[in-house]
């Protein structure tokens, strides 16, 4: 018997695993908020509630079918933002460190399984790297809950204002944009502390920590500030980050805020630059937005956050691979360059692929979404680019929508986070490495 469960195990793929392990976490948590207990009301939330709840928290989404503060009891919420922890710092990953904490045999399989996880490029060193991706997440959060503390402490009590740090802590940092301020108005998100500075700040300092991945803060740790020194993808992801922060938010300041005084305005084009990359909190009404800026931050909740990070969506590294290989045709070299290195066509194609599948899969749910509701397009593309980038924005539409609507956006947000290359490669058996090739022909391009 034993034999046999060994052999079924090297069966099953280390994509086909991290897919598995995210449906039973779901599964789980949708149990445990149909509970009575979980509700304030003390009665069994619908299965698809509870489905649609799980998915947007274990794929650290955020967008809701019910408040979160005022749907769900104390024992929901906590059930809510162990998801988030969990799904925001890979099932794979806390997995492993259980084994280790008990002393279980950690092989070569489970070592591969948790660099296809967490996007390591290497697979060696696995077993310690998911002990700094713990105790990093553990030190920031806490970080986070103590700079929130006296202000929520302020303004909800000790006890309330202590649960409200530390949720709110965990959520930012994973990405997640769950919100407990439904208390003050359902589905307001942060919008009661657009103007504090401080809240502002300490949020984007979290959602920014948690977006640009792991890797980077290895680097960092390793490397400290020495720049020169960092691999290539944290060069890439710590410059596309900084481009992606500061250019929207150059254009939200002037075509966006007008209205306001120049501090809120600042902060808020800031603010909407950082959440709208998979974060899912919001300061400001976005019903309100423009055409032109909802539009915006549609392409921005596609990009995401950055490889092996808390964050969703097609990713940073995919974004500017995409981008300097445009370049290299404009200019009419060979290699994809960057600081001073080549990336490999490998790689071109790879974010080429899953470019092709977030673009596709977006617009064809959100044609979809918007027949079937009969909403405006540009309302359901909001709402699927949110879904898929697992940001959590939403127009107000998401708890009104059909069924059929709410499936669709359940299988975004699971595209989202566990990573379109690996439900491919999941599904689809490998062809193998062929030494035969097919006879050239060349096609015309633009």
């Amino acid at each position: 018997m034993l034999r046999l469960f060994k052999q079924k195990k090297r069966s099953i793929s280390s994509f086909q695993i991290i897919i598995l392990s995210f449906l039973a976490l779901i599964l789980l948590g949708t149990l445990l908020l149909m509970l009575p207990f979980a509700s304030r009301q003390n009665r069994v939330t619908p299965f698809a509630d509870a489905l649609f709840t799980a998915v947007s928290a274990t794929c650290v989404t955020g967008l809701i079918v019910q408040d979160t503060a005022t749907y769900w009891s104390f024992f929901g919420q906590a059930v809510i933002i162990s998801l988030i922890q969990i799904g925001g710092m890979g099932v794979i990953t806390i997995g492993l460190t259980v084994m280790r904490a008990s002393g279980m045999k950690i092989g070569l399989w489970h070592r591969s399984t948790m660099q296809e996880s967490v996007a390591a490029p290497h697979v060696g060193g696995m077993v310690r790297y998911s002990g700094f991706i713990l105790k990093t997440s553990a030190l920031i959060e806490l970080i986070g809950a103590a700079l929130l503390f006296p202000v929520f402490c302020r303004d909800f009590g000790f006890a309330k204002g202590l649960w409200y740090s530390v949720f709110h802590s965990v959520s930012a940092f994973c990405n997640a944009g769950f919100d407990l301020m439904g208390v003050r108005e359902k589905f307001s998100s942060l919008t009661s502390y657009g103007s504090n500075i401080y809240v502002n700040c300490v949020i984007m300092l979290l959602i920014i920590a948690g977006g640009i991945g792991f890797l980077v803060w290895g680097d960092v740790k390793t490397q400290k500030l020495r720049f020169r020194r960092y691999s290539l993808q944290s060069k890439i992801v710590l410059v596309t980050s900084a481009l992606l922060i500061l250019l929207p938010a150059v254009f939200f300041f002037f075509h966006e805020y007008g209205n306001m005084n120049l501090s809120d305005r600042i902060i808020s084009s800031f603010f909407q630059s950082v959440t709208t990359r998979t974060a899912g909190f919001n300061t400001q009404d976005l019903s309100q937005m423009t055409g032109p800026g909802k539009s915006v931050m549609v392409i921005l909740m596609m990009i995401g956050g950055s490889p092996g990070s808390t964050a969703g969506g097609m990713k940073t590294v995919t974004f500017a691979v995409l981008f300097l290989a445009a370049i290299t045709v404009f200019s009419r070299r060979k290699d994809v360059q960057c600081f001073k290195r080549r990336i490999s066509d490998d790689v071109v194609r790879n974010a080429g692929a899953v470019f092709f599948m977030y673009l596709v899969l977006t617009f064809v749910s959100g044609v979809i979404i918007s027949t079937t509701e009969q909403l405006p397009l540009l309302t359901c593309l909001f709402e699927t680019g949110s879904g898929i980038g697992t940001v959590g924005l939403t127009l107000g539409i998401t708890p009104t929508l059909s069924l059929l609507s709410k499936s669709i956006l359940m299988a975004l947000m699971f595209f989202g986070r566990v990573g379109g290359l690996t439900l491919i490669y999941a599904a689809l058996p490998s062809a193998g490495s062929k030494n035969a090739r097919l006879p050239l022909e060349n096609v015309s391009i633009g």
